[in-house]
Parts: C-alpha cells; sequence; structure tokens
C-alpha cells in the first residue's frame, strides 16, 4: 500500500509540460491542439483532482452547474498570459496548495457560500491555467492560432464535464445530500493529503537549491 501511494503521489508531481498525449511532438492543425487540451489536465493528476473537487464542492452551493465556470474563466486567462507573456510565478507551488486548501474546504464538511466558492476556484484557476500556458509557450512555441483555439476549447470543455461529472457522482451515486456526508470530505481528505505531499516536496526542493545541496 505504502508503495502504492508513494507511486501515485510521484505521478501527481509530474510537471506540465509531461501532460501531453502527443508525446511532446510539434502540433500544426486544431485537431492537435483539441488533442492536447484533453491531454493535459486528464494526464496531471494534481490538474485533475483539484477540478473533479471543485465539481464536488460547486454540487454544494446555489449554483452547483456555474460555480465551476469562475475556474474556467481564469484558467483560460491564465493561459493566454503565459502564452502570450510570462508565467505567473511560483506556479507549481500555488498548484500544490491548491490541492491542499480546497481539500481541506472539502473535508471541513461545510458548504462553500456562492462568493467564496468563485474566489477560491478563480484565484486557484489562473495559477493552473498559467501551468497549461506554459506548456503551450515552450512545447508549442511555434503553434498556431488555430492550434490555440483548438488546445483552449478543449481544455475547458473537458474541464467542465469533469467537474460536472464530479458533482453528479456526489450527489447522485454518494446520495450526499449536503456537505457533511462522509464520502466528500473522503475525497476531500484524499486531495488535500496529495496536495499537503506536493507542497512539502515543494518546500524541500526549495530549501535543497537555497543550500546549494541540488
Amino acid at each position: 500500500m505504502k508503495k502504492l501511494l508513494t507511486a501515485t503521489f510521484a505521478l501527481t508531481a509530474t510537471p506540465a509540460l509531461a501532460h501531453h498525449p502527443l508525446g511532446g511532438a510539434a502540433m500544426t492543425t486544431f485537431s492537435d491542439g483539441l488533442l492536447s487540451g484533453v491531454g493535459h489536465p486528464v494526464l496531471g493528476f494534481d490538474h485533475l483532482f483539484f477540478v473533479a473537487l471543485t465539481g464536488i464542492a460547486a454540487a454544494f452551493t446555489a449554483h452547483r452547474a456555474t460555480a465551476p465556470l469562475a475556474y474556467l474563466a481564469a484558467m483560460i486567462a491564465g493561459v493566454l498570459i503565459a502564452t502570450f507573456g510570462p508565467a505567473l510565478p511560483l506556479a507549481e507551488a500555488v498548484i500544490a496548495v491548491s490541492l491542499l486548501a480546497l481539500g481541506g474546504v472539502v473535508l471541513s464538511g461545510r458548504a462553500l457560500s456562492t462568493p467564496a466558492a468563485l474566489a477560491l476556484f478563480a484565484g486557484f484557476g489562473l495559477f493552473h491555467g498559467s501551468a497549461f500556458g506554459g506548456a503551450m509557450a515552450t512545447a508549442e512555441a511555434g503553434a498556431t492560432s488555430a492550434v490555440l483555439a483548438g488546445y483552449l476549447i478543449a481544455l475547458a470543455a473537458v474541464q467542465y464535464a469533469i467537474a460536472l461529472a464530479a458533482g453528479l457522482v456526489a450527489t447522485r451515486f454518494w446520495n450526499a445530500t449536503d456537505a457533511a456526508a462522509l464520502q466528500p470530505r473522503l475525497a476531500g481528505a484524499i486531495v488535500a493529503g496529495m496536495g499537503l505531499f506536493l507542497t512539502l516536496e515543494t518546500v524541500e526542493g526549495a530549501a535543497v537549491s537555497a543550500l546549494g545541496w541540488g
């Protein structure tokens, strides 16, 4: 069991550039952009778990279907900022903290108010988007506007589908009637644990680098 958890956490620590269904091959068409947009959030477990938990947290707000759109809008803004300008600083560290923070909120069993949910989803969505945009700015440096359009459409569509599906699982299959139900809180605990692992790993890496041991 310990080996399985270690392997899982190692996967979540993989940089965003590795979350690529084309294996890093150059993208030249709209369909290439679509495929890459599908792959980045699905193959990147840090992004996948955050988006799924966004859907679960949103399911217990007054706007379960629209609250995740705050994440999507900020995510797209983050992609565009990083694609055409500098990426946001410490994006990977903030992504780790996002798992810890949202996981902790869901674990607490307290439903988010709509303003709090929108602020939390959008604030962290900007950094998740920056990581996605960083991939476009490097691995796909020569990508055309058609590739970028496909990438953004697929990124938004697949993540919205994941969020809605996670919310439906919580309310329909788990029959959770409120945020204090056991299953959503367990999901929050798992994601918070992954966030803690990634956050500690980030802190350790920064400390090693600062001490010149790397």
